[in-house]
């Protein structure tokens, strides 16, 4: 008994190593990867455009296309919402302004866009690989689908837009915000320059 397990462990130890070696090499170039931002989207947006051809050509797999627009749009809600919701948690410090006379504290996002982009990135590529088999290509009538994934999104964009309006936040920052400092209130209206 000692022997065969003796040889099963020899026998799976090359695979472990591999399987280890894979993973560090995987972890290093999503480590270097994370600080581009916009080169990392661009993998994403090939996959779902190559899966985009592939379903509008073969004119099937729509119930795959609804599943992966249902875990895109849960993705999303993610994405836009609070890590700690105002209305569900009060915590001290941990909360969303929602005076003018409150400190400011940064939007924190539920879903990190690293793992918002990870997360597509792997639905999309096991959609584009469900669509290579025939098991997965389920005769569906797609309008129906389509209509009731837009009605569906229209109702949880809806009820995300009141949250975020209700609470004061946007989830979106473009840039590093400038405030001008005293010297540069003073001679903006001058149109002086002071370098």
């Amino acid at each position: 008994m000692d022997g065969s397990d003796n040889d099963a462990a020899t026998a799976l130890a090359p695979i472990a190593k591999w399987t280890s070696e894979f993973s560090r090499a995987f972890q290093y170039y999503l480590d270097r990867s994370t600080p581009r931002r916009t080169e990392r989207w661009i993998g994403p947006l090939a996959v779902a455009s190559v899966y985009v051809l592939r379903v509008y050509f073969f004119q099937g797999f729509y119930l795959v296309s609804y599943g992966l627009g249902i875990y895109i749009l849960n993705l999303l809600i993610g994405f836009l919402s609070p890590k700690v919701d105002p209305e569900l948690e009060v915590l001290e410090g941990a909360s969303l302004p929602t005076k003018d006379s409150d400190e400011f504290r940064p939007f924190i996002r539920r879903l990190p866009e690293f793992k918002f982009w990870y997360s597509i990135t792997k639905a999309f590529s096991i959609a584009l690989v469900m669509t290579l088999f025939s098991v997965f290509d389920v005769p569906v009538f797609w309008p129906i689908l389509l209509f009731y994934w837009i009605v569906l999104f229209l109702i949880t964009m809806r009820r995300q837009i009141k949250h975020m309006i209700k609470y004061k936040y946007v989830p979106f920052t473009i840039g590093k915000q400038a405030y001008a400092g005293k010297n540069n209130a003073a001679t903006a209206g001058t149109g002086l320059s002071t370098g």
